[in-house]
């Protein structure tokens, strides 16, 4: 192998134009594609940047003959002059079509082994996982990890420019309860004590308000130890931000700005504001979910009181429970749906603990439905008024209580989605979505639980019902939604300590046990805590939102897979028995 002594690459591959023709240039990198056609070797020379087309010519054979010699992902230096293809020669599809280098200098800096995998991203996960730093040569991931450098400098110029400062907060924390499982990290000069690495910087960051920085940001990694799926890892980025002395619209008005500034700078799209808000009720209500996709219709639609009176057994049981009888017309689908796919519909609920899917399917020879027999005409004939039924549609209908009825709809609505194409990919739909609950009911737990986290003010007009019914209590929270996808939340924070206090007593923490967890937090309240608030935003999400992805691990250089190991460097693995000494842990054995 030849070194690049006495040789300095002189552009980027794409950095070369019509305009340089004639010049010497030097550029470096690999070969994507080798050609040899007897007299002429022609070779395609990759980098970050792109591709470009070198050919080396027969009136140099020394130089002819070590091109034969170059493989496919050899690393090389060139040097040549650049000139126009000729006639013929020119190719639409790279940015360096027009035009090609003439070699004058070839070194092979390096060799490469046949490649496990091709890199046209046909290879199958696990391969491309195991061997990612090939699969990271292919273009579509260079871009996205170039789309996501581009959009953290965006971000950082925005908030700068907008009077935050950039604050680091620790990796090594206190582990607490309340969100997904904490990642530990044992201490070693403490036995029997552990960190835990950071779900996010939420308490640091509102210490740095009672600190006096009035606005903070940070780009930060967080560690949640939870189940994967497209949009999760355990290891993931946010773009985390407080500001005091603010109340929910000044928090929205900040970041809608960023957004702004953001779809214009990247894509060139040009968002309108205001953006568009609905509170959480409403979203779960029309949508069954509270991150709705609104590129679409497929809207949910209460049919509670046109079968209140059923004899239907399964809609009577779960209206007397307190639950509703919800549907989604499908318009125009009874002709495109067989009944082996109607059956598999009924699957999709059921994985969100819906008992069953009714179904009703109108279409020129008559109505279908197995529930038919169970509804009096007038019942059937409110059903159609109320969704607006005509020929040719097909109507899905789930009864149960109402959050599970809505996340079976909801998901429902989303898989014919996909099922009929019925997303426009080239169009983005943003809005907020507010007045999330404060608490929710955890059955596994016998408890309330915060929704978002126990740090969330209530709405001031909701204050006195913390003690009566604090299920109905609403939050000063908020999330963005980006075309079904929450890219990001937060909320206006409690800031007095006696409100704190109450909030863990509702969530069944006892006094001691708060302050045993929290005791920090609310020792610093009692020293003067300024009104704040603040959000984060998934900086991941935000990239895939903008490459257009489908998986989180598209736009990370080294993510993990479903069981959260890396299959590249076999994370987690085992580590020595002094280690575990060292850190006074003992295996147990299974």
């Amino acid at each position: 192998m030849e070194t690049m002594k006495g040789m300095k690459r002189t552009a980027l591959c794409t950095d070369i134009t019509e305009s340089m023709i004639g010049q010497s240039v030097t550029v470096m990198g690999w070969a994507a594609k080798v050609r040899d056609i007897g007299q002429l070797v022609f070779l395609d020379v990759r980098d970050r940047s792109g591709l470009l087309q070198v050919v080396v010519e027969q009136s140099d054979e020394a130089l002819l003959k070590k091109a034969k010699g170059v493989h496919i992902e050899y690393v090389v230096a060139v040097t040549g002059k650049v000139r126009a293809r000729g006639e013929g020669g020119v190719n639409t599809a790279m940015k360096t079509g027009t035009i090609e280098v003439v070699a004058e200098e070839l070194r092979i800096l390096n060799a490469s082994k046949a490649l496990p995998l091709q890199l046209d991203g046909n290879a199958g996960d696990e391969i491309r996982l195991k061997y990612r730093y090939l699969d990271l040569r292919r273009k579509e991931l260079q871009r996205n990890l170039m789309v996501r450098h581009q959009l953290t400098k965006l971000a950082r110029d925005y908030y700068d420019e907008n009077g935050f400062l950039e604050i680091e907060t620790p990796m090594l924390t206190k582990s607490t309860p309340e969100g997904a499982r904490d990642y530990l990290v044992p201490s070693r000069v403490h036995a029997g004590a552990f960190y835990a690495l950071p779900q996010s910087p939420q308490q640091y960051k509102q210490l740095l308000m009672l600190a006096g920085f009035d606005k903070y940001f940070q780009i930060v990694r967080c560690f949640r130890d939870e189940d994967l799926r497209a949009e999760r890892q355990p290891e993931f980025t946010q773009i985390d931000l407080e500001m005091s002395f603010v109340d929910i619209d000044d928090v929205i008005s900040v970041n809608e700005r960023f957004l702004q500034k953001m779809f214009q700078e990247m894509l060139g799209i040009e968002l309108t504001l205001p953006l568009p808000r609905m509170c959480y009720q409403e979203a779960m209500e029309r949508f069954g979910s509270d991150k709705p996709d609104t590129r679409f219709g497929l809207e949910l639609q209460d049919i509670t009181a046109c079968v209140k009176n059923s004899g239907f057994k399964v809609f009577a049981d779960n209206i007397a429970a307190g639950g509703s009888v919800r549907a989604i017309n499908g318009k125009g689908l009874a002709d495109k749906l067989s009944r082996k796919e109607i059956d598999a519909l009924g699957e999709v609920v059921k994985l969100f603990k819906a008992k069953g899917l009714a179904w009703i399917t109108v279409k020129e020879d008559g109505v279908k439905s197995p529930i038919a027999k169970f509804l009096s005409e007038e019942e059937m004939q409110a059903i159609f008024e109320t969704l607006q039924v005509e020929t040719g549609d097909a109507v899905f209908i789930v009864s149960d209580k109402d959050e599970v009825v809505f996340d079976a709809l909801g998901n429902l609505r989303l898989e014919l989605a996909r099922k009929f194409d019925l997303i426009d990919k080239n169009r983005y739909d943003l809005l907020w979505v507010t007045e999330f609950p404060l608490l929710e009911y955890s059955e596994e737990e016998q408890r309330y639980v915060a929704k978002h986290h126990p740090f969330t003010s209530p709405m001031d007009e909701d204050l006195e019902l913390l003690d009566s019914t604090p299920q109905n209590v609403r939050a000063k929270a908020y999330d963005i939604v980006i075309n079904g996808m929450e890219a990001g939340g937060g909320s206006i924070r409690i800031y007095n300590s006696e409100l704190q206090e109450k909030m863990f007593r509702v969530l069944g923490f006892t006094k001691e046990s708060a302050w045993e967890r929290f005791g920090y937090l609310m020792e610093a309240f009692q020293y003067g805590t300024p009104p704040h608030g603040g959000m984060a935003y998934g900086l991941d999400r935000l990239v895939m939102i903008l490459t257009g992805c489908d998986s989180i691990r598209d736009v990370i250089a080294f993510p993990k897979v479903q069981n959260a190991s890396e299959l590249m460097t076999n994370a987690p693995s085992q580590v020595d028995e002094t280690q575990l000494q060292e850190l006074h842990i003992k295996l147990r054995e299974e």
